[in-house]
C-alpha cells in the first residue's frame, strides 16, 4: 500500500495541472508496429487529453490521480516518420517518431558493456551510418518502491554515437534492421554487477517459497541498492511498462554465479522473472531471449572440478522450457581473463537469429547451434542425439573435446568422440567400460570444438543430475 501511495504522490507532484509524458514519450522514439501501442502520461485529474498520430486521433480523460492512457490502433507503415501530439491544456509534440521494431535489453555489464569497449570499435563507429535505429539508454535508478517515470533519452545511431550503445543490443538490433528493412528500437536498461532478483517485482519474489535467504539478507538494511531485490526493477523497468515492445533481450547471471546453490536457484528466479515481466507488459508471452554465459576463468584438466558457472548455463538452459524463449550460446567466444569479453558482435547475432527463426519466419535464418536431444547406452558408448544439427563437425584440426563420461562410481573421465555417419555424436572411454552419464563442456572454461553447418557451437549439456 504504502508503494501504491508513494506512486500516485509522485504523480501529482509532477503533473502541475500540464500534460505530461514518460521520458520514453520523446524526440526520435520508436513505436511498435502491428501492436496496439500505449501511450500514457499525467494531467490535472478529469482533464481531456487527446493523442494524435498517423492519422489516428484517441482520446481519454485524466483519472482521480492524473493518469491517463489511449491505445493507438496497430500501425503496419514502417515508412512512416512523424510527429506525435499530446493536447490538454497545454500542447506536447514529439518530433521524429519512427514505426518498428521495439525490444527490452537488460542485464548486467555484459549488457551494459558499450560498442566502444567492444571489438573493433572504430570500424563498427565508421560503419554505423543507420539513422532508422535507436536506442533509449536509462540511467541508473535503484528505487524502494515502484516509479512512474524515469531518466533516459532516445538516441539516434550515428557514428558519433554509436559507441555509448550496449553492444550486445546495438549487434543485436543492427541484424534485426538489415534483415527486417523496418526501423528498430531498444529501451535499454541495465546496470553492471547487478543481481537479477533486482530486476523482478518484489511481488513475486515474496510469494516465492524458494527465495527466503535471497530477501532475509536485505530485512534489516534500509537504504535502496542496486541489488536489493526489486530495486532495478522499481526505477528502471516499472516506468517501461507498458511501452508496446515485440520482445526483451537478456545479458545476465555472472552475479548470481558465485556459489552452485545459487547457480542452481537461477533456475527458478529467470523464468520467474520473465513471467513477472510479461504479466506485468500485459502483450502476452512476448519474446525473451538471453545470452548463456560464455566461457570464463583458468581452463581445467579435472572433468570432475566443481564449476558453479557450468551449474548457471545449465539452469539457463532449463528454462527454455518456457514458451517463446530463446538462448544464445556464447560457450566458444568468452576469454579466460576477462568476464567482460569483447566479441559482443557475435552475442547480438546469436540472438537476432534466434528471433529471426522463431518470431519473424526468415526461412534463412540459423537458430542455434547443436543441443542435447536424447542419449543412449550401447555396450562401452554412448550415443547422443542433438538437435539443430545440420551439418554436424569438428571446427578446425584434431579430434572432437569436451566430453567426459562416467560410470556408477560418478567419476568422469575424459572420453573419445567422433560423430556417427546418421549425426550421432558416439562417445566412450576404456577407463568407463559401462557408462552410465555423459558431460559436454562442463567447466568454467572448457575446451569445445563441436559445431553445425552454420559453425555455431553447441550448447554445454550433462544427462547426470549429480
Amino acid at each position: 500500500m504504502y508503494r501504491f501511495f508513494f506512486l500516485i504522490g509522485f504523480v501529482a507532484f509532477s503533473i502541475k495541472a500540464e500534460v505530461k509524458l514518460p521520458a520514453v514519450f520523446s524526440d526520435h522514439m520508436v513505436l511498435q508496429r502491428s501492436n496496439v501501442a500505449p501511450v500514457w502520461g499525467w494531467a490535472e485529474p478529469g482533464e481531456k487529453v487527446t493523442v494524435q498520430f498517423g492519422g489516428q486521433t484517441k482520446s481519454a480523460a485524466a483519472g482521480d490521480d492524473g493518469k491517463w492512457m489511449v491505445r493507438l490502433d496497430a500501425i503496419n507503415n514502417t515508412k512512416a516518420v512523424g510527429e506525435l501530439k499530446v493536447s490538454g491544456k497545454n500542447t506536447v509534440t514529439i518530433k521524429d517518431v519512427l514505426v518498428g521494431e521495439v525490444w527490452v535489453a537488460s542485464g548486467q555489464s555484459n549488457m551494459a558493456m558499450t560498442v566502444g569497449r567492444c571489438l573493433n570499435a572504430d570500424q563498427e563507429a565508421a560503419a554505423a551510418k543507420f539513422p532508422k535505429i535507436r536506442m533509449f539508454i536509462t540511467k541508473r535508478n535503484a528505487q524502494l518502491n515502484p516509479q512512474a517515470d524515469l531518466e533516459g533519452s532516445w538516441v539516434v545511431c550515428s557514428q558519433e554515437t554509436v559507441k555509448s550503445f550496449s553492444g550486445t543490443a546495438y549487434f543485436f538490433g543492427r541484424t534485426l534492421h538489415d534483415k527486417l528493412k523496418v526501423p528498430v528500437g531498444i529501451l535499454h536498461s541495465s546496470w553492471g554487477g547487478t543481481a537479477i532478483e533486482a530486476w523482478t517485482s518484489i511481488d513475486v519474489q515474496e510469494k516465492s517459497n524458494k527465495l527466503g535467504s535471497v530477501l532475509d539478507k536485505w530485512k534489516n538494511k534500509a537504504a535502496a541498492n542496486q541489488n536489493r531485490p526489486a530495486n532495478l526493477f522499481n526505477g528502471m523497468i516499472q516506468p517501461l511498462i507498458p511501452y508496446g515492445i515485440r520482445g526483451g533481450i537478456w545479458y545476465q547471471g555472472e552475479r548470481n554465479s558465485k556459489t552452485v546453490e545459487g547457480a542452481k536457484l537461477y533456475g527458478h528466479q529467470l523464468p520467474l522473472m520473465i513471467n513477472d515481466w510479461r504479466r506485468r507488459w500485459g502483450q502476452g508471452n512476448f519474446p525473451f531471449l538471453w545470452a548463456q554465459l560464455p566461457n570464463y576463468k583458468k581452463r581445467s584438466e579435472d572433468p570432475n572440478a566443481l564449476s558453479v558457472w557450468a551449474h548457471t548455463r545449465e539452469s539457463m538452459a532449463k528454462t527454455l522450457w518456457l514458451p517463446n524463449t530463446g538462448m544464445a550460446t556464447t560457450i566458444d567466444i568468452g576469454e579466460a581473463r576477462d568476464i567482460h569479453p569483447k566479441n559482443k558482435q557475435d552475442v547480438g547475432k546469436r540472438l537476432a537469429g534466434w528471433a529471426l527463426a522463431e518470431f519473424y519466419n526468415q526461412k534463412d535464418a540459423i537458430i542455434t547451434g547443436p543441443m542435447y536431444a536424447s542419449h543412449k547406452v550401447k555396450g562401452s558408448k554412448v550415443l547422443i542425439q542433438l538437435n539443430h544439427a545440420t551439418g554436424l563437425k569438428v571446427k578446425g584440426d584434431g579430434d572432437l573435446a569436451g566430453f567426459a563420461v562416467a560410470g556408477i562410481d560418478k567419476q568422469f573421465h575424459w572420453a573419445k568422440a567422433t560423430i556417427g555417419k546418421d549425426g550421432m555424436v558416439e562417445v566412450s572411454c576404456k577407463e568407463v567400460p559401462e557408462p552410465v552419464a555423459v558431460r559436454y563442456a562442463w567447466g568454467d572454461n572448457p575446451k569445445v570444438n563441436l559445431i553445425n553447418k552454420a559453425g555455431l557451437p553447441a550448447a554445454p549439456f550433462r544427462t547426470d543430475d549429480w
